[in-house]
């Protein structure tokens, strides 16, 4: 029987975040593990692994709002604008002051353009980018989009600052560090970086490593697991007696009597049981499956309280 879940994990540093899919794979014995949202290697905080058919939400993990500490180092840039790389820049900080950096920051909120850096997974003519500057071969990269919703420097100690960042979907830090240091004119690099959130799974809630082991060890492993809903709860939700039901995971369109607001929504069962997500199409006026969900027998299958017909 398969076990559906996502695991909060607190990655540790020097560690892929395959590596953890890797290892979460091994303990519990599911083929389908997958992450949503890479860390770097030398990165830690929140990584979030799904276990069979939660691999189905990693989209909508994607998509959430993600919030990281991160240390800055003035004086030096490097050409994969983090610790790990050969230094291309040098430059004087001894004059730089805690309110130009403040004033530095600002053009870094709100929607912002990033040029992905050459040691990325971003892919150029297939090829990932990292491989081609591991080869030594530097391509041109085209702007990206990012959205940072909060950039706050909590603490000055130079040549180190540390910033804390809220963010969207395919925000690079290492790359907004690099930025930070042109502006300055002094050259900076991302020294280290904490995942502290992704949508509502937090750092504090996160599990180690170790703890994690031993929870598969000792058998309790399921009683850390979220369920799959837990991060559709700002959808609307909608219940669907067993005619509607069948009709749903057959693919077929439906219409609800009291339609929910917005273009998604949640679909469950009679008995408390996710089905779907549905997607509403105006020309039609009726709700499609997006995304279906196999009946679960688990413990941790996600159902709402039993509703009386």
């Amino acid at each position: 029987m398969s076990i559906d879940g996502i695991l909060n994990i607190d990655k540790p540093p020097g560690r892929t975040s395959f590596s953890v899919v890797a290892q979460v794979r091994r303990w519990s014995g599911e083929r389908r593990v997958g992450h949503a949202g890479t860390l770097d290697p030398a990165a830690t905080g929140v990584l979030l692994v799904c276990l069979s058919q939660a691999t189905r939400v990693i989209s909508i993990l994607a998509e959430a709002r993600k919030t990281y500490r991160a240390q800055v180092e003035l004086g030096a840039a490097t050409d994969t604008y983090d610790g790990e790389g050969m230094v291309t820049q040098r430059g004087d900080h001894s004059l730089i002051t805690r309110e130009q950096v403040e004033a530095a920051l600002g053009p870094f909120r709100g929607l912002i353009r990033q040029i992905p850096p050459m040691y990325s997974a971003v892919k150029y003519q297939g090829r990932p980018l990292y491989r081609l500057a591991r080869a030594g071969i530097e391509v041109p990269r085209k702007e990206r989009r990012a959205e940072v919703y909060r950039l706050e420097l909590i603490e000055w100690q130079p040549p180190l600052l540390t910033l804390e960042v809220e963010c969207g979907k395919g925000t690079y830090i290492r790359t907004l560090a690099h930025d930070l240091g042109q502006v300055l004119g002094c050259g900076a690099y991302l020294k280290g970086l904490a995942r502290l959130r992704v949508g509502t799974f937090s750092l504090e809630d996160a599990v180690a490593l170790p703890q994690l082991e031993r929870a598969f060890t000792m058998g309790y492993w399921r009683e850390l697991l979220h369920p799959i809903d837990s991060v559709l709860t700002h959808l609307p939700a909608a219940v669907v007696a067993e005619s509607v039901e069948q009709a749903i995971r057959h693919g077929q369109g439906i219409i609800l009597g009291a339609a929910p607001q917005g273009e998604t929504c949640r679909a469950y069962s009679m008995t408390g049981q996710l089905i779907a997500l549905l997607r509403f199409c105006p020309e039609s006026g009726m709700w499609h499956p997006s995304k279906v969900f196999l009946p679960l027998d688990s413990p941790n299958s996600p159902k709402l309280p039993p509703i009386n017909p």
